[in-house]
Parts: structure tokens; C-alpha cells; sequence
């Protein structure tokens, strides 16, 4: 014997809008009408339609429904696993994008694939846009190429590739916060954990340096090379354990590297703040985790998002031709992880 469902079933397989109106005894133009939301069936005829195609099981198949379109309406974002802040990013970018009536389509970056064969796949997939986060510094030439082909917004870095927008945060802003943060408390030994060339290194590196330049701090500037690793933030903890005198307070090239060289201290028996004051920057969720409570220069992600997904609609909706590059404000959260130094 058959279930009720598979007894409908004229397909024999995964269910189909003709199963939907065999079910119902109606036409599969009247069922198509009612999943493609279309005009025409009363409210009565939706909710029937609807209710029996969830019985059956039923899923539309996007991928025929977006190679019928004219157009897709598919953004394609680009994307590291690597780093907490990509995958926040990726989240804001669905309500960001649905307020537009566009749709997502998600590539990683991998060690065994290349940041252009992830391009081509979504260039493949009849992506209208391409989002770029974290990417390295590709030369522009290349990112020129993609960029004659789709729309390209790049989020976290400015390479001035002809063709593409970018979305960024004021690191240099955010990371001097930081340090008059840091100055208001007393603190005069202030380092920094670089991030070498990784996106907005250069400007949080750039930003701590002018800070300590404006408070008169120029002979305690501390810069220990870094990454926006837990394992690079170990690293630094390490090269200052192995000193004697260890620095007040250190700013961090992102949440990840100061999660590292926090817990590194505390492991050797220093007290955070006590001993050590520690900022991040990000404001990710792990600073925010009660046996972190990390203070952090806040990267807003939604207003990332929004600027990100209104400039794709301004290239698509709006016919816009040159670049634009969009700067947002940072600000700094304040939680346990900064005290004044000890006397």
C-alpha cells in the first residue's frame, strides 16, 4: 500500500506542480500561478493550493524558476571561513538584500581554491553583483576584469580597481578611540598586535600610530607583528612575556588575535585588566562572551550590509557607472577588559 501523499503522486519522484493539481483536481497553470505569487487565484484557491503542496512536500526547484527569469536577482558574496566578523556579515547581508528583492548566493574561500574560481562560480550562477568580503589584495587588473563583467562591492578594503565600490569602516578613527581610551585611563606603554597586510591592517596599524603621536607617546610606540588569529595573538602574548617589563595596555589588530593574547596571559598568571588592559576590534560575539568581556572597537555590521546591497541597487536599479566608496563611522564599546595600570 501507498501513503495518501504517494498515491497523488504522478511523478513517482520528488513532487511536482503537476502532483500539487492532481491532488486538488485542478490545473497546473492554476497551481503555478499560486507558488510563483502571481495575480488571478482568490485567497480561498491560495491557501488550498498552498496547504496541499506542503502535504505533498513540495519545493520549487530555484534554480529552473531563476533560469526562466530575465533576470536573477541573485547577489553573489564572497567570503572567508576564517574570521568570525565574515560570517556576522554574511547574516546582515540577508535582511539587507530581501529589503531589495534580491536573493544570496554564498562562495567560500578555501585553501585549495582560488579567490577567481570562486568568482567564476557565482559569475556562473547568473549572480547579477558580486560582494567581496575580506579578500586579499588581489591586483586590480584582475579585480577590473570581474568588475566589467558584474558589479563588484568590496566590504573591508579599498583597492581602487576600476569599476568596483567598496564599503569600509574608519579603522584609523576606531583604533585611535581606542587609545585615547587607553590614555584617559593612564596608560603610557600602549603596543599594538599588528595584522601585517590583511584588509584595514594598514589603517589600524596607521590609527594606533597617530594616536600615540598625538598624546606625545611617540618613544613607547610597541608594534608586534600579528594576524587576525587566535594563534597570532598567542604569539604576541608570548614575545611580551619573554621581556621584562611588560607593556599597561594593547591594542589588538582584531577580537580573534586579542581572545589569544588574553587568554595566553592568563594562563602565565597575569591578571587582565590588572596587569594588562586588552581592546580588540570588531565587537564581535566572542567579545561580548561574560569570561572575555572584551573591549572592542565596534564595526557596525547592519549599516555594513545596507550600504553594501544599496550600492549594488544603484548599479543595477539605477544605471550608476563610477565608483562610489563609502566610509562608515566606528565606535568603541567599553567592557572589563580595560582598567587603569596598576600603580
Amino acid at each position: 500500500m501507498t501513503s495518501e501523499g504517494e498515491g497523488d503522486r504522478a511523478s513517482g519522484g520528488r513532487p511536482t506542480m503537476a502532483d500539487v493539481a492532481a491532488r486538488l483536481g485542478v490545473s497546473r497553470q492554476l497551481v503555478s500561478l499560486v507558488l510563483g505569487d502571481r495575480p488571478g487565484p482568490s485567497a480561498a484557491t491560495r491557501e488550498r493550493v498552498l496547504r496541499a503542496a506542503e502535504e505533498l512536500g513540495y519545493r520549487a526547484d530555484t534554480a529552473a524558476q531563476l533560469l526562466r527569469r530575465a533576470r536573477s536577482r541573485q547577489v553573489g558574496v564572497l567570503f572567508t571561513m576564517e574570521h568570525p566578523m565574515d560570517a556576522d556579515l554574511v547574516e546582515a547581508l540577508y535582511p539587507a538584500a530581501a529589503r531589495l528583492d534580491y536573493g544570496l548566493a554564498l562562495s567560500a574561500m578555501l585553501a585549495n581554491r582560488t579567490e577567481r574560481q570562486a568568482i567564476d562560480e557565482l559569475v556562473g550562477l547568473r549572480c547579477e553583483a558580486l560582494v567581496l568580503i575580506g579578500m586579499s589584495a588581489q591586483a586590480p587588473e584582475d579585480l577590473a576584469e570581474v568588475a566589467r563583467r558584474v558589479p563588484v562591492v568590496e566590504i573591508g578594503q579599498r583597492t581602487d580597481s576600476a569599476g568596483t565600490d567598496s564599503v569600509r569602516t574608519d579603522a584609523v578613527s576606531g583604533v585611535r578611540l581606542a587609545v585615547d581610551h587607553l590614555v584617559s585611563l593612564g596608560h603610557r606603554r600602549i603596543a599594538h598586535v599588528d595584522g601585517g597586510g590583511l584588509p584595514s591592517a594598514p589603517e589600524r596599524r596607521a590609527g594606533y600610530l597617530e594616536g600615540m603621536r598625538e598624546h606625545g607617546l611617540e618613544a613607547y610606540v610597541d608594534l608586534v607583528p600579528g594576524a587576525y588569529t587566535e594563534e597570532a595573538g598567542a604569539r604576541a602574548a608570548r614575545v611580551f612575556l619573554d621581556r621584562d617589563v611588560l607593556p599597561t595596555a594593547v591594542v589588538c589588530c582584531n577580537d580573534q588575535s586579542a581572545r589569544g593574547l588574553l587568554e595566553t596571559l592568563v594562563r602565565a598568571g597575569r591578571s587582565v585588566p590588572g596587569e594588562v588592559s586588552v581592546v580588540g576590534y570588531d565587537d564581535s560575539r566572542a567579545a561580548r562572551l561574560s569570561f572575555l568581556s572584551l573591549t572592542s572597537v565596534r564595526q557596525d555590521v547592519e549599516r555594513i550590509a545596507e550600504a553594501t546591497l544599496e550600492a549594488v541597487a544603484e548599479r543595477l536599479e539605477r544605471g550608476r557607472n563610477e565608483s562610489t566608496h563609502v566610509l562608515l563611522p566606528t565606535t568603541l564599546t567599553v567592557r572589563e577588559s580595560t582598567a587603569p595600570p596598576r600603580p
